[in-house]
């Protein structure tokens, strides 16, 4: 294992990593990277990912660059507790559609010794925080903001703008229903 000793005993010491971002910014690349090195360095590795994401696949992490890890679908954050035993990294992916007690459950496997390692938006489609992710971003150790390109101009993206009327915070989609823009792109956006 290669976690750190704790300085007050032999308790293997955690600590949580969040990968941020907007659509198409490669989150989940990041996250399954991270997640195939630990497991080549023959750490014990399980992966979450919540149920409502079926966009390709029911029981896998799978990018948009189609790259691919295989995960168990859970339908709340308790369900990751009960689940993650006798493990040294946690991986969840789409950690925005989770509930609030998400940033409990990360710390608190993170206190066992655990690493997590958790992505997802960090804005919704308003550009508004997104779900448990300003809270996991507060109490993680290293965070990680990745960006797109502005489908517009260019520049680096860190909006993910919706392309369709639909005003649901939550709307699975892809590149009919979501464009990555920049700052400057988002804002001229929302207005029309």
């Amino acid at each position: 294992m290669f976690l750190e000793k704790s300085v007050h005993g032999n308790a293997p010491k955690g600590w949580i990593e969040v990968v941020v971002g907007s659509m198409f910014s490669g989150k989940t690349e990041e996250l399954i990277r991270r997640l195939k090195r630990a497991k080549y360095a023959k750490q014990r590795v399980e992966i979450f990912k919540p149920k409502v994401d079926t966009r390709y696949s029911d029981e896998e992490v799978v990018s948009h660059d189609s790259n691919a890890i295989r995960s168990t679908p859970v339908a709340s954050s308790g369900n990751i507790l009960l689940l993650a035993n006798e493990v040294d990294v946690v991986g969840i992916d789409e950690a925005q559609f989770f509930d609030e007690g998400l940033v409990e459950v990360c710390s608190n496997l993170a206190d066992q010794g655990v690493r997590v390692i958790a992505a997802g938006l960090d804005m919704d489609f308003r550009g508004k925080p997104f779900g448990p992710i300003p809270g996991l971003m507060a109490v993680a150790e290293y965070v990680t903001k990745v960006h797109a390109i502005c489908m517009r101009c260019g520049n680096l993206a860190q909006f993910s703008h919706r392309k369709t009327q639909d005003d649901k915070l939550v709307l699975l989609g892809e590149t009919e229903e979501y464009e990555p823009l920049c700052r400057r792109c988002f804002h001229e956006a929302m207005k029309k």
